[in-house]
């Protein structure tokens, strides 16, 4: 008879995805694992498989969540201009309150992007996808006439996925929150 879980998996992806985010992929051992899940070693290679495998599910999973946050802002949020600012606000606020440890996609593609093809893909197509949704909204916005069209909605749609990781990067530093505010202004400025 197979065995039955007895944990939840989305609480253990939610722990395991903190270890991740705080030592990296390289840095975190089935060890550290264990002991954030309180789950056995066994546990994790029959549910998850590998410690590649378990990463990938809380890439999943990380992804996941921060696309409800922006889809909520757009359901949320009367314009196109207040929607690209509050996206990228929300950078600022998670930034400058408690403890950042960035982006655990942006941390995941300096640290593994060029190491392993499965990362490789999921990084890839999560950028095509935001380049789409930056893209999406100037377009919108340069329909409606909000914004420029020196450029277009595509160039500003890589210029903004640039610049939103970027401002993810200095937030794990800088914990100024006017300053992180002024960026994204300045960043937004161009397409006025």
């Amino acid at each position: 008879m197979p065995k039955v879980e007895t944990f939840n998996k989305e609480l253990v992806i939610k722990q395991a995805t903190e270890v991740f985010h705080t030592k990296s992929y390289s840095l975190t051992s089935m060890q550290d694992l264990v002991d954030a899940t309180g789950l056995n070693r066994s546990s994790i290679y029959n549910t998850f498989g590998n410690k590649l495998d378990l990463y990938m599910e809380c890439l999943r999973s990380y992804q996941s969540d921060a696309h409800g946050k922006i889809q909520k802002i757009m359901k949320d949020t009367k314009g196109t201009k207040a929607t690209l600012e509050a996206i990228f606000l929300l950078n600022v606020v998670k930034s400058t309150t408690g403890t950042d440890n960035g982006c655990l996609i942006n941390n995941c593609t300096t640290e593994m992007a060029n190491q392993e093809t499965g990362i490789n893909q999921f990084l890839c197509n999560n950028q095509t996808n935001m380049i789409q949704l930056f893209q999406s909204l100037v377009a919108q916005g340069q329909k409606e006439g909000v914004f420029n069209t020196k450029q277009t909605a595509t160039a500003y749609g890589v210029y903004l996925l640039n610049a939103f990781q970027g401002l993810k990067v200095s937030g794990i530093l800088s914990k100024d929150h006017k300053q992180l505010e002024s960026v994204v202004y300045t960043t937004l400025s161009v397409l006025t």
